[in-house]
Parts: C-alpha cells; sequence; structure tokens
C-alpha cells in the first residue's frame, strides 16, 4: 500500500495520546464498585472503536492507493480475421482459418459481459460482419460465416475495425494519406494509451493488395489503439490446393511484428491449433482483468464513519450516553 500524502501520517501520533487520556480517565473515575465483570468489559469496546475510527480517518486523510486486480473497463474489442485463399493452408491444422474460429469462438465464449465484441472479415476487401454487440451466440454466428476469398488487404482490415470503434470520424480506406495519416484533423494521443478500445488481428500477414498495413497501423496508434496480431503458420508454410495446383503459402511475420510495435501492443505466433488457443487464452486473461494503482480514500473514510457510528450507538444503548 502506498500514500499520495504520506505527511498525513504524522497524525498517527495522536492515537497513542487519545488513548493514553482515556487510561488517565478511567484512572481518575473508575467505574463503580457494583459493576460486573462483564459490565467492566463492555465498557471499553466504544472507546476502542473510537480509537479504530480515528485510525481510518488518518489512513483516509493520508490518502492510501494499492494495486488491486478489477474486472476491466466496459471495452470494443474488434476481431479482424484475414479470410484470404492463404488462410487455407494446413500447416495449422486443420488449416488456418479453422484454428482461428475456433479459438476465436473460445476468445468470445471467455470475456465478461461488459465487454462488447465487432468482427470484421478481410481478404480483397475489408467488410463489418458483426457489429460490437455483447450477444455471443451472434457473435460465434458470423465467425461460423466466414467464407474464403481472393487476396490479402490487411491495412483495409485494420482500417474498418477503427471505422467501427470510431464510428463518428468517418474513417474509411480512402482516409489513408500519402503519410499515413487520416485525412481529417486529428490530434494524436500515446500510442497504446486508450484503454477503452483494442483490435486483435490474426491473419498469415501476407499483405497482397490494399492500402498498406503500416500506415493502417500508424492510424491506430494515433488514436492509442493497440493492435494485438497473431500471425499463422510455419516458416515452411502451408500448402493450398488452387485451380488444380498446389501451392505453398508463407506468412509475413515482419510486418505483424512491425503493427503490434507501432501500436505498443504484442505480436503472437501460432504454429499449430493447440498454440492458438494458448494465445487467446492470454489475449482473454489481458482483457477480462487488470491490475491498477486503485485509490482507497473513500473505503477507508466509510470505515472510520461506521467504526465511529458503531462506537457512539453501542455507548448509547449500554450506557444511555456518548464516552
Amino acid at each position: 500500500m502506498k500514500f499520495l500524502w504520506p505527511q498525513a501520517l504524522l497524525l498517527l501520533i495522536a492515537v497513542p495520546l487519545v488513548a493514553a487520556a482515556y487510561w488517565r480517565r478511567l484512572q481518575r473515575a473508575p467505574l463503580g464498585l457494583a459493576a460486573s465483570d462483564a459490565t467492566r468489559w463492555r465498557a471499553h469496546i466504544p472507546a476502542a472503536l473510537f480509537l479504530l475510527a480515528l485510525v481510518a480517518a488518518i489512513l483516509a486523510t493520508a490518502r492510501p492507493t494499492a494495486m488491486i486486480t478489477l474486472p476491466s473497463q466496459s471495452r470494443t474489442i474488434v476481431l479482424a480475421i484475414d479470410v484470404s485463399l492463404s488462410m487455407r493452408a494446413s500447416d495449422v491444422e486443420p488449416n488456418r482459418l479453422a484454428a482461428a474460429q475456433a479459438a476465436a469462438r473460445d476468445f468470445i465464449r471467455e470475456q465478461p459481459g461488459d465487454v462488447k465484441l465487432g468482427i470484421v472479415s478481410f481478404a480483397g476487401t475489408a467488410a463489418l460482419v458483426q457489429q460490437p454487440t455483447h450477444d455471443r451466440d451472434e457473435l460465434i454466428a458470423a465467425i461460423d460465416r466466414l467464407q474464403l476469398d481472393r487476396h490479402t488487404a490487411i491495412g483495409s482490415g485494420i482500417v474498418v475495425a477503427l471505422a467501427t470503434l470510431f464510428p463518428k470520424e468517418g474513417i474509411d480506406v480512402e482516409s489513408l494519406g500519402p503519410g499515413g495519416r487520416a485525412a481529417k484533423s486529428l490530434r494524436p494521443v500515446r500510442p497504446g494509451s486508450n484503454p477503452n478500445a483494442a483490435i486483435i488481428l490474426l491473419t498469415d500477414g501476407r499483405r497482397t493488395i490494399g492500402p498498406d498495413p503500416l500506415q493502417a497501423a500508424r492510424m491506430a496508434a494515433e488514436r492509442g489503439v493497440r493492435v494485438y496480431t497473431v500471425g499463422f503458420g510455419n516458416a515452411q508454410g502451408g500448402p493450398v490446393s488452387f485451380e488444380g495446383y498446389s501451392i505453398y503459402m508463407m506468412y509475413d511475420e515482419e510486418t505483424l511484428k512491425a503493427i503490434a510495435e507501432l501500436t505498443s501492443a504484442e505480436y503472437f505466433h501460432a504454429a499449430s491449433g493447440a498454440e492458438l488457443k494458448k494465445i487467446y487464452d492470454a489475449l482473454a486473461a489481458k482483457f477480462v482483468l487488470n491490475r491498477e494503482q486503485t485509490e482507497l480514500t473513500a473505503l477507508f473514510a466509510a470505515a472510520a464513519a461506521l467504526l465511529l457510528v458503531a462506537g457512539a450507538g453501542l455507548s448509547l444503548a449500554w450506557f444511555s450516553r456518548v464516552l
């Protein structure tokens, strides 16, 4: 526990002084000889409660804080899922997309009720397939409806996810200017500083069309939105059957690392379905619970008031006066 105003703790010197004054009072005006042992014992309880109330009040004055694990704030998370043909590669069993869908379902189920989730799919273009919602059944149904398509526009996936998080900003793919900033005037914030929004990007990271993913990542960074990236596949890639040919699909790990770094997020590598499940478990833990430095002044002030009222109430009930 820490204190924002530690100098106020000097007031604790008053506690032993008050206790000594109470003891001297007892010596000068002891309870009557006819009082029973039970009455003598009860006589000290209100005084003890008053003393504890004084301690709690002084601690409240010092503004105590502590690291406490709390449920996350109400937030929105957008899952941006690659549905390009390369996601059919089988280097992650049964294939990259099926593994992503299975892990996404688990992730959705593990989120607390106050978290809204949305789903964006992207191949040659990106589209919002499920508006952010608390309805887990709708989200899972949207995951199940995903279908593969040609090309991979990772940048478009990030931009549409941002447009979902900030619907009033008019963000679209055309918002990406030459410098990677949105055309609309924006005052950038510190990357990763937005506690209420995040994007989880699931892809093999191999862009074939659309805006530069790093420019899109800068747009997210300017809004404080973290983009966690989950890369599929292994270094050798995986085979995909296309128009009678078997093609090995590689993945672009460096781009995914750069996106995560630009947005103060993390990159995860999923080389198998089991590893992907572990990644989603780790992400769920990040979003479900947060350790925050929390001020406890109100708690200590309430405790002081409660102790004071209890002491006064017992004194009145037992002795018809407040000690």
